[in-house]
């Protein structure tokens, strides 16, 4: 299983909890649900994913 760390602002995580909460699943579970595709309504994470995938090309241009 590949491990993924996530450093989120506290606006993000207290959204991704009451999700959890409300969703009636575990933190860990609700960003399974919405890493998996289910939820990309959220602009947040929309977000994180850009930023994630920005800093990986820039790594890469610097890498070769």
């Amino acid at each position: 299983m590949t491990r993924v760390t996530l450093e989120l602002d506290s606006q993000l995580h207290l959204m991704l909890l009451e999700a959890a909460q409300a969703n009636r699943v575990s933190l860990e579970e609700e960003c399974y649900r919405r890493l998996e595709g289910r939820a990309w309504r959220s602009r947040y994470l929309q977000a994180l994913v850009a930023e994630l995938r920005a800093d990986d090309e820039q790594r890469r241009a610097r890498a070769g």
